[in-house]
């Protein structure tokens, strides 16, 4: 009996092993069908892609040769009459160092900070890729960190843009790994070293060493070579220019690492980090304020035409740094290609008349002399002039002109600065027209508890708001946007692409010019432009087309318009800012030829003087005041802003141009 059961048992197990082995082979088949099946798919979905992008990579480098990493496209800029003002052209070519020449300093905080397993590796580490994938994962599609090689950067600064894309990486791979069959090491990286890119045009270290310090690169400090290797990295983000204390920071890190690395002692580390960076300011930049605006109203055109949407409103800090984070990386890339990439720009600057905006700003600020530590005249001025019929910017002055020819910023568009009453034609009046006010509305000019106090501190009663327009009573305009809200006011202000609005803003005093970091002269020109355009918007660009070089538009000749004010509250505001040309705040300043609308602005303690306005030609802003935010004894929107802007706008308004505000 017992040997039955075991029998039976034993049957059993031989059953129950047979099927699993039967399971196991049905799912050993079913696993390689659907192997077959995943190859196949993947062969037909993107394997065909794959071999393509790879046959595209090794044609690009066997076609290429040691002449392809040592040119670049120049790009061409012309005025509004088709006549050159400027070249942009790499410099690489110029200044290329062979590998020999080359210093072990400036090697070591290279591959320290950007390929540690430069000379190991084929042209890809794979390992830094898996990390960056997951760390991609991870962080829900943030890159949080990179997994380019040397070679990989090199393939893509000379072969491919920096657009985020998939094929773009898989294509950036398949060339360097095709590099690194033809070339050495020692020349990939002297291809590297000569192509990347250091900002203001620089391609190579070579050109920023001369650039940025007028030295040779043999004659650097240590600390000097790590600041240049520390621009390459982002060189929107990482400008000497514009962002020194952001590449003093990335020049610490690199240092850092080199020690880490036992490539430096710890004397060398402690005397670079001590030690002061000045840029060189007697070579002198070359981009005066009309190149450099033109070169940023370029890169933005070229950024929409790729789709970019620009904003001016965040839900949040994390949604501000996404979007400032994805602004730079575009920004950088066509700010790169500029150099390279053989553009045709052009613009709607006027020579002339950018020559006659700089000289009214020069001669009306001639007898402050007085310059800062670098040179500069402390006491600045800036000015931007629109043409009404197209809403494009015809001339830019970024601030006086003088003997110093370093680097310094363009007022015109990258500095903002409170606007006092000048604002209010934008939040106060024009709204107000739009809710039911009129003209001859009657309003009381009276003191006001814990309110504004009227320039002068005489307040008179019963008024039209015409009359209170033009003297500029703040107690009126106060009211007036108590009624209407800052929230109403200020998203005018948004709808007109105003970058430096913030929650700070949603007061009172905005309605006075009370902003926390303010408006630019380009925002204010564009600004009123809008309400001499019958209250339709368009952005302050100065670029009119950019082609490439076999004349494919990148850019069309298109103005694009929204309507920001109702037309018949333009028209009355354009009315009251005639008035204060003739018996307000700015009485005596009207052009001889031609009709004129404007507005004063001054703010507490006569920081900041502005004077914004406009004919049926053009619209001109003006702003002065000192960088760093001090009193000027008798400054104020009707003086030296005011005497400026009728200066150039009588010289550009002849006979004959007598039309009238519609």
């Amino acid at each position: 009996m017992d040997k039955r059961k075991r029998n039976r048992a034993s049957k059993d197990k031989q059953n129950i092993g047979n099927t699993l082995r039967f399971i196991l082979k049905i799912f050993a088949l079913v696993f390689l069908l659907a192997l077959v099946i995943g190859i196949f798919y993947f062969y037909n979905s993107y394997g065909k892609i794959l071999i393509q992008l790879q046959k595209e990579a090794r044609d690009i480098v066997r076609s290429s040769s040691e002449e392809s990493f040592r040119s670049a496209q120049t790009s061409l800029v012309y005025d509004n009459d088709g006549e050159l003002i400027s070249t942009l052209r790499g410099v690489k070519d110029v200044y290329y160092i062979e590998y020999k020449d080359i210093p072990t300093t400036v090697l070591n905080a290279i591959i320290v900070t950007e390929d540690k397993k430069f000379f190991s590796h084929e042209g890809v580490d794979y390992l830094a890729n898996v990390r960056a994938a997951l760390s991609l994962l991870k962080n829900k599609g943030k890159i949080t960190q990179g997994a380019s090689t040397i070679t990989q950067q090199l393939a893509r600064n000379v072969f491919l843009t920096h657009e985020v894309t998939y094929e773009r990486k898989i294509k950036e791979i398949f060339i360097a790994q095709e590099l690194e069959k033809i070339y050495s090491k020692d020349k990939i990286m002297e291809f590297y070293i000569n192509n990347i890119y250091y900002a203001n045009g620089y391609y190579g270290i070579l050109a920023a060493a001369n650039g940025y310090f007028g030295k040779g690169i043999n004659q650097l400090s240590l600390s000097q070579t790590a600041f240049l290797c520390s621009i390459p990295n982002n060189p929107s983000m990482y400008d000497p220019v514009t962002s020194m204390d952001k590449t003093i920071e990335r020049r610490d890190r690199i240092l850092k690492q080199m020690y880490n690395n036992g490539k430096i002692n710890l004397i060398d580390y402690r005397n670079a980090i001590n030690e002061t960076i000045s840029l060189n300011t007697k070579e002198g930049h070359k981009n005066d304020y009309v190149e450099t605006f033109i070169y940023y109203s370029a890169i933005k055109a070229l950024m929409r035409e790729e789709g970019f949407t620009f904003r001016n409103q965040f839900a949040s800090d994390e949604d501000r740094d996404a979007y400032n984070e994805a602004y730079n990386e575009m920004y950088y890339r066509y700010q790169s290609l500029l150099y390279s990439g053989g553009y045709r720009i052009y613009s709607s600057i006027d020579l002339d008349k950018q020559e006659r905006l700089q000289a009214s700003v020069d001669e009306v600020l001639e007898e402050f002399t007085k310059t800062n530590d670098q040179g500069i005249y402390e006491l600045q001025g800036a000015a931007v002039s629109i043409d009404n019929d197209t809403g494009r910017v015809v001339a830019i002055v970024g601030g006086r002109s003088q003997e110093h020819t370093g680097y310094t910023l363009n007022r015109g568009y990258q500095s903002y600065r409170q606007p006092g009453s000048a604002i209010k034609p934008l939040i106060v009046y024009t709204p107000s027209f739009e809710r039911g006010y009129t003209l001859d509305s009657i309003v009381v000019d009276e003191r006001i508890p814990d309110g504004p106090k009227n320039s002068g501190g005489n307040y008179v009663g019963e008024m039209k708001l015409q009359r209170a327009i033009e003297l500029s009573k703040n107690t009126i305009a106060w009211k007036l946007y108590e009624e209407l809200t800052p929230e109403v006011g200020i998203s005018y202000l948004l709808k007109m692409d105003f970058a430096r609005i913030v929650e700070d803003d949603y007061y009172l005093a905005a309605s006075l010019g009370g902003l926390t970091i303010g408006v630019s002269p380009l925002e204010m020109a564009a600004a009123y432009s809008t309400l001499e355009n019958d209250g339709y918007y368009r952005e302050p660009s100065c670029i009119v087309r950019i082609t490439d070089t076999k004349g494919n538009e990148l850019v069309k000749d298109t103005i694009l318009k929204k309507q920001i004010y109702q037309t018949e509250a333009t028209k009355m505001v354009t009315e009251a800012l005639t008035g204060v040309m003739k018996i307000g705040t700015a009485k005596g300043l009207g052009l001889t030829n031609t009709i004129s609308a404007g507005k004063t602005g001054t703010t507490d303690q006569r920081r900041d003087g502005w004077f914004v306005g406009y004919t049926p030609y053009y619209t001109t802003s003006v702003w002065v005041g000192y960088d760093m935010p001090k009193t000027l004894e008798g400054l104020k929107g009707s003086s030296y802003p005011a005497i400026i802007w009728n200066k150039y706008m009588e010289e550009i308004h002849g006979l004959g141009m007598n039309k009238s505000f519609e």
